[in-house]
C-alpha cells in the first residue's frame, strides 16, 4: 500500500523521472506552454512551481538552486530576468493545466500546461466575487453601506437602464421604415428582370428571324444568276453554228469557182 507516498512514477525509474521533469520543465519555462500527458502535466506542476517562485528574488544561491535543478543555462536565464518579473504580484499558482481529452493510438489523456502571465485570453466561466456558504441559502452578511446611499445606487441603475431601453426603442422606430423602405424598393425588381429576360429574348427572335431572311435572300440572287448564265450560254452556241455554217457555204462557194475556171 502507498500510504503518505506522495506523486507519481510515471513507469519510470526514479533517475528516468527525474530527467523527464528537468527536460519538461526547461522547455516549459521556455515556450511558456507546451503539450503533454495528463499525468506528466500534473506531476510537472509539483516541480515546476517551487523553481518559479525562487525567481522571485534574483539572488546567486537562487540561480545556483535553479540551475541545479534544471541544467540548462537558457532556461535559467529566461527564467530570473522575464518569467520572474511577471510573476512577482502572484502568491503561487503559477501554470495551469487544461485537458484536451484522448490522442488517437493509445487513447491516453492529453494536457496542456501553460504559464498563467503568458496567456492573455481568459477562461470562461471564472470565480464569482460572491463568497460561498457550505449550505445553498443567501449568505447573512447584512450590507455596510447607508441606505441613502444605497436609493442613490439604485435610482441611477434604473435611469441608465430606462434611458437604454428608450434608445433602443427609438433605434427600433427609426429601422421598420427604413427596413419597409428598402422592401418596397425590392419588390418591383423581379419584374423589371422578367421584363428583360422578355425583350432579350424577343430580340434574339427578331435577330434570328432577319438572319434567315438575308439567308433566303441571298440563295434567290444565287439562283437568279446561275439562270442568266445559263441563258447567256444557251445564246452564244446557236452563233456559232450559223457562223460555221456560212463559213461552210464559202467554202463550197469557192470550190465552184475554182472548178468553172478549169
Amino acid at each position: 500500500m502507498r500510504h503518505l507516498k506522495v506523486g507519481k512514477k510515471l513507469g519510470r525509474t526514479s533517475s528516468h523521472r527525474k530527467a523527464t521533469l528537468r527536460a519538461l520543465s526547461a522547455s516549459l519555462i521556455k515556450h511558456h506552454r507546451i503539450v503533454t500527458t495528463l499525468a506528466k502535466a500534473k506531476e510537472l506542476r509539483r516541480f515546476v512551481e517551487p523553481v518559479i517562485t525562487k525567481a522571485k528574488e534574483d539572488t546567486s544561491h537562487h540561480r545556483q538552486q535553479a540551475f541545479a535543478f534544471l541544467q540548462d543555462k537558457e532556461a535559467v536565464t529566461h527564467l530570473f530576468e522575464e518569467v520572474g518579473a511577471l510573476v512577482a504580484d502572484r502568491p503561487g499558482g503559477y501554470t495551469r493545466v487544461i485537458k484536451l481529452g484522448p490522442r488517437q493510438g493509445d487513447g491516453s489523456e492529453v494536457a496542456m500546461i501553460e504559464l498563467v502571465d503568458y496567456n492573455d485570453v481568459k477562461p470562461e466561466g471564472g470565480k464569482s466575487t460572491r463568497k460561498r456558504t457550505r449550505r445553498g441559502g443567501r449568505s447573512r452578511k447584512k450590507s455596510t453601506a447607508k441606505p441613502a446611499e444605497q436609493k442613490k445606487k439604485t435610482e441611477a441603475v434604473e435611469e441608465t437602464a430606462e434611458a437604454k431601453t428608450e434608445e433602443k426603442a427609438e433605434k427600433k422606430a427609426k429601422a421598420k421604415p427604413a427596413a419597409a423602405k428598402a422592401e418596397e424598393v425590392k419588390a418591383p425588381e423581379p419584374e423589371k428582370e422578367v421584363e428583360s429576360t422578355v425583350e432579350e429574348v424577343k430580340e434574339e427572335a427578331a435577330t434570328e428571324a432577319k438572319k434567315e431572311e438575308a439567308a433566303t435572300e441571298a440563295k434567290k440572287e444565287e439562283a437568279a444568276t446561275e439562270a442568266k448564265k445559263e441563258e447567256a450560254d444557251s445564246e452564244k452556241k446557236p452563233d456559232t453554228k450559223a457562223e460555221n455554217t456560212a463559213e461552210d457555204k464559202k467554202k463550197e462557194s469557192d470550190k465552184e469557182d475554182s472548178s468553172d475556171k478549169k
